[in-house]
C-alpha cells in the first residue's frame, strides 16, 4: 500500500536519475518544475523549444541550465518541437516526455504519429494518482481527461492502462471499482450495465493483474461504512485502488472536486504510449507538476 505521494519521490530515487525531454520547454511552471525534480535527483532534463526564451523563463525562476541540454527550434512550431522531443525517446536519451508550453493536441499529433510516434496501446488514457486527507491511501482516479465518452472495448484499455501504472509503482493487484450513481445494474443505465460486464470479464481471466467490482457508487468505492451500510461486501468495496469513472464529465468533475473542495494532492502521466508522458493542465500547480514527473520517474 502506498499511502502518499512522497513515497514516489523516495521511489524514483533508488534508481539513476531517469531523462525526460520537454516539448516546447518556454513554459515558467515546467521549468519550476523541471528545477525542483533536478534539485531532488530523480531525472535530468532535454530541454526543446526556443532556447534564448527557454534561457529567459529559467533566468526569472533562478534554475541554472548551465549543465542541460537545450536543442533550440526557434521557428515557433511547437509541432516541430514535439518530434524533436519524441526523436529522443527513440534514440534513447530519454524516457519520459513531457508537456511545454504547446498545445495538448498538438503533443498528442505528435505521439500518434504512426511512423515516428509513440504509440503502443489502442488507447491513450490519463491515470491520475491522488493523496487525500480522507483517503487511507493513495487514490487512482481514470479516465478524466482523454477519452469522451469510452465504449466498452475504450474502457478494458482504459483499465488496463491505469492496472499498468499501479504495477510499475508497485501496486501489485490494484482493487479497480467500476464506479456509476448507483450500485446496482440498471438497464436504463448504460454505466451499470458496462460495470457488470467488466466485472465479469475480470472474474473470467479477460482483465487479469487486478481485481474489478461495479457498478459501485462512489460512496461505496471509498468508505467501508457506507459499504456496509448497503450490505456491500468484497475486496474493493471501501478499499479501492483505482477508481474507473464511466465517461469525462463524470471522471473530470470528480477530479476538480478532489483538487479543489477536497484538499487532495496529485500527480498525473498519460499511459498507453511507449513512455509515460507528463501532460498537466494549465490549472495545476508546479507542485503538481513536479509530483507528476516524479510518479512517471518512479515507474520500473
Amino acid at each position: 500500500m502506498i499511502s502518499n505521494l512522497s513515497t514516489l519521490i523516495e521511489r524514483a530515487k533508488e534508481n539513476p536519475p531517469k531523462g525526460v525531454v520537454v516539448a516546447a520547454a518556454e513554459d515558467v511552471a515546467v521549468l519550476g518544475a523541471i528545477k525542483k525534480a533536478v534539485e531532488e535527483g530523480v531525472v535530468y532534463p532535454i530541454l526543446v523549444g526556443n532556447k534564448s526564451e527557454i534561457e529567459k523563463v529559467a533566468n526569472s525562476i533562478q534554475f541554472d541550465l548551465s549543465n542541460i541540454e537545450i536543442i533550440n527550434n526557434d521557428d515557433n512550431d511547437s509541432l516541430h518541437s514535439a518530434e524533436i522531443a519524441i526523436e529522443q525517446i527513440h534514440k534513447g536519451k530519454a524516457s519520459i516526455l513531457m508537456k511545454g508550453n504547446i498545445a495538448t493536441g498538438t503533443l498528442l499529433k505528435a505521439v500518434l504519429n504512426k511512423e515516428k510516434g509513440l504509440r503502443k496501446s489502442k488507447i491513450l488514457s490519463h491515470v491520475a494518482f491522488f493523496e487525500s486527507p480522507y483517503y487511507h491511501k493513495l487514490l487512482c482516479v481514470t479516465d478524466v481527461a482523454m477519452n469522451i465518452s469510452p465504449s466498452l472495448e475504450d474502457k478494458v484499455h482504459i483499465l488496463n492502462n491505469a492496472v499498468e501504472a499501479c504495477h510499475k509503482i508497485g501496486i501489485d493487484r490494484p482493487k479497480v471499482a467500476v464506479v456509476a450513481a448507483v450500485e446496482t445494474v440498471n438497464p436504463k443505465m448504460k454505466a451499470t450495465i458496462e460495470a457488470a460486464e467488466l466485472t465479469e470479464m475480470n472474474k473470467n481471466g479477460v482483465i487479469t493483474g487486478c481485481v474489478v467490482d461495479g457498478p459501485l457508487a462512489i460512496d461505496n468505492a471509498v468508505s467501508k461504512d457506507a459499504a456496509a451500510l448497503k450490505d456491500i461486501t468484497g475486496e474493493v468495496a471501501g478499499d479501492c485502488d483505482i477508481i474507473l469513472a464511466p465517461y469525462i464529465e463524470a471522471g473530470n468533475m470528480f477530479y476538480k472536486a478532489l483538487n479543489f473542495l477536497g484538499g487532495a494532492s496529485v500527480a498525473a502521466i498519460i499511459m498507453g504510449a511507449t513512455v509515460p508522458i507528463v501532460l498537466t493542465s494549465r490549472a495545476d500547480s508546479t507542485q503538481s507538476k513536479f509530483m507528476s514527473i516524479a510518479l512517471a520517474a518512479s515507474m520500473k
